[in-house]
């Protein structure tokens, strides 16, 4: 070989060697961006199963909150502290729902740029948006229920106080009433009884009498500052220190007994209510 094919053949090898160089790194390249488009891929892949999981949890969770409501609902003993908790089981359900469907949107345009979009992802996604959608409304209509029960629980906290208190005036009537009758039947059962002799009587103006004159009793302008202030009830047997008394007042017979005790006499009043029938004062004449 000449020194000039020699050096063509160096050429053409230099060449070679170049193109080949040329062809690896070019490979290489699409290399790197295949492994980067699948790292993308199943990175999308993922964020698509990981967020059907949380669906699907989503509802399990809406299921559950349902039975407490519905259990809370006929449970008259439910608490406050119970249905705050509802509120927030709800609250937290419904922006959890909302985050699920925001990333739902964000995949979706993700998924627009790739190169592995087809037609299956998009029915997913659209089945996905449809379940998203579907449990928004079932715990709209739960917030709306427990809205509505609250309400109803309010109106009824309202008659329920609205009855307490007319239960309460009720009560402060009936015992006023109650305290009245007490007074009155204690007031009418007040009696007023005296025992002395002519003179002492006089004097107080409780009887007048003179000469061929008519004995007067209870006229006029008497001191029934004299009198002692007894209760019907209560006063059954009155000592009257004397041995010859003379009941001035009338009272009906048989209604009343005059008993002898140790040489004097002491009134036995037999029947309360015929003795005190006609008048309720006593008026006793001892001598």
């Amino acid at each position: 070989m000449t020194a000039r094919h020699f050096i063509t053949a160096a050429i053409i090898s230099s060449q070679l060697a170049a193109c080949n160089v040329s062809q690896e790194k070019e490979q290489q390249s699409l290399m790197e961006v295949s492994k980067q488009e699948l790292a993308t891929a199943l990175a999308e892949r993922d964020s698509l199963l990981a967020l059907v999981k949380e669906i699907s949890e989503g509802m399990e969770q809406i299921k559950e909150l349902e039975k407490i409501m519905t259990i809370a609902a006929s449970n008259p003993q439910e608490t406050a502290g119970q249905r705050r908790k509802i509120i927030a089981d709800i609250a937290s359900i419904r922006k959890k729902i909302q985050e699920r469907r925001q990333q739902l949107t964000d995949l979706e345009a993700r998924l627009q740029n790739s190169t592995i979009n087809n037609k299956e992802l998009s029915e997913t996604i659209n089945a996905l948006r449809i379940q998203i959608d579907s449990q928004f409304e079932e715990i709209e209509l739960l917030r709306r229920q427990l809205s509505t029960a609250n309400e109803h629980i309010g109106s009824l906290n309202y008659t329920v106080d609205s009855l307490n208190t007319t239960v309460t005036t009720v009560t402060g009537e009936r015992d006023a009433a109650q305290e009245t009758s007490i007074l009155l039947e204690n007031e009418l059962n007040i009696c007023h009884y005296i025992a002395g002799s002519k003179d002492d009587l006089k004097s107080h103006g409780i009887i007048e009498s003179g000469f061929l004159r008519k004995t007067k009793l209870l006229k006029g302008n008497f001191d029934k500052s004299v009198f002692v202030t007894a209760d019907k009830r209560d006063l059954d047997r009155l000592p009257l220190n004397s041995r010859k008394p003379r009941l001035l007042t009338n009272h009906p017979e048989g209604s009343y007994e005059l008993l002898e005790e140790n040489g004097k006499k002491t009134l036995h009043i037999l029947d309360p209510d015929l003795f005190w029938s006609l008048t309720n004062y006593l008026v006793i004449q001892t001598d």
